[in-house]
């Protein structure tokens, strides 16, 4: 149904050890509320979690918790090595748990996401149950744009009080086209998606208007959300990132699809929404939602506003908390 190119694929030899060390006992429940059969991982911690401790792990920021999928994402030598290292829920918790107090739960499959969140960030990023003269104080500087970011997340700011998440948003970045001419001939493009107060972003493309990226963002979707927000920057090594065009993305038409049909899993391919192109957005085709392989999925061609020229191709993708 994508009439957009393909994806990389890591070769199996490679996510095979990742997938050995996940079938190990301590490994099959979430080593934060002991859910079982995590799909997610915290890459630089080296624990597994489910899917609803991983959207509270990417709120903390890359800087504490690098999160990927076990089965979509494509991984590193690096991170694999540092998972393997590690060896799993078992290690991690004797060292991240070794200090809980008597008395403390721990929140279980079925807790909340404030639950969840207070326990992850103490856990973690405050290391409150760490023997005191191991816990680090966590470098919070920020990648440049020219580093692999396909899952950074800005934690820069802070939201005021605890924001519940209904899912996560995959936000493919397939290619831009005919994009504006900030140097002298041509430009270094960058992609970032913001949604609420987090900010994902591609890498870069040196000299190119007409960048090929492919790279996946993830973004948690709150329970009040608004506009996906795209821009595209020319990367400024000695003054500020030059804008290169903007544009706003309704997430509505998508969301609302995929509330109303539930479970994708249980139905063939076909569409089941429509975000339809108007004078008030910046689409330049109708974008049709579409359960594909039993995942909701949405292709999006825009329009860059705020810029003589250029255009942007993404997937979106839904995964609700329950999946």
């Amino acid at each position: 149904m994508s009439h957009f190119s393909g994806d990389f694929r890591r070769p199996e030899s490679a996510k095979s050890r990742l997938k050995d060390l996940l079938l190990q006992k301590d490994n099959q429940l979430c080593a934060d509320c002991g859910a079982p059969d995590p799909k997610w991982a915290s890459a630089n911690i080296g624990v597994f979690v489910c899917l609803k401790c991983s959207g509270v792990h990417r709120n903390l920021g890359t800087h504490i918790s690098k999160v990927l999928s076990i089965t979509l994402d494509e991984w590193t030598d690096d991170e694999i090595d540092a998972m393997m290292e590690v060896g799993g829920n078992g290690f991690a918790n004797s060292i991240y748990e070794a200090f809980i107090p008597d008395g403390y739960t721990k929140p279980g499959p079925s807790a909340s996401h404030e639950e969840r969140s207070k326990f992850i960030k103490s856990k973690y990023e405050l290391q409150e149950f760490l023997k005191p003269s191991l816990r680090i104080i966590p470098n919070n500087s920020s990648k440049t744009p020219e580093e692999p970011s396909c899952f950074q997340v800005n934690s820069s700011k802070k939201s005021e009080g605890m924001v519940e998440f209904m899912g996560l948003l995959k936000v493919k970045v397939i290619k831009g086209t005919n994009l504006a001419v900030r140097d002298m001939k041509s430009s270094d493009p960058f992609i970032t998606v913001t949604l609420g107060q987090q900010t994902a972003k591609t890498t870069v493309k040196k000299k190119n208007l007409n960048p090929v990226w492919n790279e996946e963002l993830m973004l948690s979707v709150p329970q009040e959300y608004g506009p996906l927000e795209l821009k595209v920057f020319d990367l400024d090594t000695v003054s500020s990132n030059d804008l290169m065009g903007e544009a706003e993305i309704d997430l509505q038409p998508m969301l609302t699809s995929a509330m109303a049909f539930g479970d994708a899993e249980i139905y063939g391919d076909m569409q089941i929404g429509k975000w339809l192109k108007s004078d008030d957005n910046a689409l330049i085709d109708d974008s049709a939602v579409n359960i594909v392989d039993g995942k909701v999925k949405q292709e999006v061609s825009l329009k860059l506003g705020n810029v003589e020229s250029g255009e942007v191709y993404l997937e979106l993708e839904w995964m609700p908390l329950d999946q």
